[in-house]
């Protein structure tokens, strides 16, 4: 979805967003039912825990080797050319990074997670111009269906639609 944004070479060189301060657990991806029952099947080492009424997010608690709130840990699907899941397997949450679907005053905004080093090197107004030509309303729509991942309002986040 955001690929006239942010390069795949790009992406699979930072690999930022695919491993996890244990501060920042709540940004793990989220996975329903049918997909983390296939996914387990395929990676036999990955654990999921219940994140919602109706998803699942991956477990890396067990990856951690402190208990430092900046210590990381990679997604058990980040490979050594970046993801190993394919475009269907590929959580919404992973293929909207770094946008968000937050609740502002009870109701959905796009965000800006200003942490991704690529999408920070574009102007605000190309990521505004892309929420607004029509990612933003897969955005909400999809959040609207699956309320389990609409996020908390963080420090940083800038609303783009």
């Amino acid at each position: 979805m955001l690929k006239s944004i942010l390069s795949q070479e790009d992406c699979a060189m930072c690999r930022f967003c695919c491993s996890f301060r244990r501060k920042s657990l709540w940004e793990t991806p989220l996975f329903d039912r049918a997909s983390k029952d296939s996914l387990q099947k395929r990676f036999p080492g990955a654990r999921f825990k219940q994140a919602g009424s109706e998803s699942f997010t991956v477990d890396l608690l067990h990856l951690y080797k402190t208990d430092s709130s900046e210590e990381e840990a990679a997604c058990p699907f980040l490979g050594e050319h970046g993801c190993v899941l394919s475009a269907e397997e590929k959580p919404f949450d992973c293929a909207i990074w770094p946008l968000r679907a937050c609740r502002v005053d009870k109701k959905i905004h796009v965000m800006l997670e200003n942490t991704c080093p690529a999408v920070n090197r574009q102007p605000l107004a190309k990521i505004r111009e892309l929420v607004e030509l029509g990612v933003g309303k897969k955005i909400i729509s999809h959040a609207t269906a699956h309320p389990d991942m609409i996020k908390e309002l963080q420090p940083g986040f800038v609303i783009v639609g």
